[in-house]
């Protein structure tokens, strides 16, 4: 989901343009065609779905009296903000939700429309958009009942305004979910320095530290914007056996899972989303394969 959003301050929610880096472009659409190369640039987003999904599920599945078994997030309207190649949309699609995936490199979408029209059942459930998130806003005004921006924020010009767009497009007691690099020493040499330069885990140039966010950061522009959240949740990379796990430390990356207000008030968790009974009832549902 690495995206590339540049907002402009003009009329706040303007439509008439939405400025995206054009060099952040053209590094994106040289990587266009190798989103669904498990083992390419961008295999760590692929084993990443391992945790984020069902943690979007279960999240979802606990603030839900009733699910449906196969399609538990059945009805459920996801925006996913950055969608790249789909590599996160698609397993939403499988699980029963309505997906709308934006991004404003349009060779990301051009590669992602082709992969979802192999499968005829996220042809139905799946749709793309080249666009930025700033230009959807007018036209999707609380329309969403859960927005996705993972592995976005640290790409945005405007964090501020990017909060007040979601909050915008969501439904009052809409989630949004989250996932992004902590600005600590350690995201600097882990996340660049080993990751971009030594192992190559992820392409050359693809993040800047400076525009990495700390958690505390996101919360404070999320509770002052009418979120209330809920968790937040470290995320820890094994590069020596591509995989996933939750983390107690949020130093490199984590997880933020937020309510638009309205919703009733959950405790605050710091810990690892919970394994539930849940996850037993669509386990077929919860990767991709």
């Amino acid at each position: 989901q690495l995206s590339l959003f540049r907002f402009t301050v003009k009329r706040p929610f303007s439509t008439s343009h939405s400025s995206v880096d054009s060099k952040e472009v053209k590094k994106f659409q040289l990587l266009a065609h190798k989103w669904w190369d498990e083992e390419g640039e961008y295999a760590a987003l692929h084993s990443m779905n391992d945790i984020r999904v069902p943690f979007i599920r279960d999240t979802l599945l606990s603030m839900s009296s009733n699910y449906h078994l196969g399609n538990p997030l059945s009805g459920i309207k996801i925006l996913d903000v950055g969608c790249g190649g789909g590599l996160l949309s698609e397993p939403l699609g499988r699980l029963g939700a309505s997906v709308t995936g934006i991004d404003p490199v349009e060779d990301n979408i051009r590669t992602a429309d082709q992969h979802k029209s192999f499968d005829p059942v996220l042809v139905k459930r799946v749709q793309y958009k080249s666009s930025s998130l700033e230009e959807i806003v007018e036209e999707s005004m609380e329309t969403f009942d859960v927005i996705v921006a993972s592995e976005v924020v640290e790409h945005v010009a405007d964090l501020e305004m990017f909060i007040k767009c979601c909050s915008q497009v969501l439904k009052p007691e809409g989630s949004l979910f989250i996932t992004t690099i902590n600005k600590t020493q350690l995201s600097y040499v882990l996340g660049i320095v080993v990751a971009e330069k030594i192992m190559g885990i992820v392409p050359e140039g693809t993040h800047e530290w400076e525009k990495f966010v700390p958690p505390e950061e996101l919360e404070r522009l999320l509770e002052s914007n009418g979120f209330s959240v809920k968790t937040v949740s470290g995320m820890l990379y094994n590069p020596l056996s591509g995989s996933w796990s939750w983390a107690e430390s949020t130093s490199l990356n984590y997880a933020v899972h937020a309510v638009k207000s309205g919703a009733q008030a959950q405790s605050h968790s710091t810990a690892p989303p919970p394994e539930t009974d849940i996850q037993q009832h669509s386990a077929t549902a919860g990767t991709v394969p």
